[in-house]
């Protein structure tokens, strides 16, 4: 059986995998109509996933990497607007 953690940690998975998924399909569609409504379905479930990625950190079940120093933010910044 399934625990919360489980499913919680599931669904966080699928939705991730979802909106990876939606940006190669958004980035390749010509057609403008459907294009819109592709990044509106893709901005709901980024708000989906922001809430029940926060209610899983409430409760702990998921702790997040430590965040990067400030340095590391300027180092891969920079990396990234020289082109390498």
């Amino acid at each position: 059986m399934l625990t919360e953690k489980d499913m919680v940690s599931d669904y966080l998975s699928d939705l991730n995998s979802s909106l990876a998924t939606y940006a190669q399909i958004i980035s390749q569609c010509d057609n403008q109509a459907l294009r819109n409504t592709l990044i509106q379905i893709r901005n709901a479930d980024e708000q989906k996933q922001w809430e029940l990625y926060q209610a899983a950190l409430q409760h702990n079940y998921y702790t997040p990497a430590s965040q990067a120093e400030v340095q590391d933010i300027q180092q891969v910044k920079q990396q990234f607007s020289q082109g390498s």
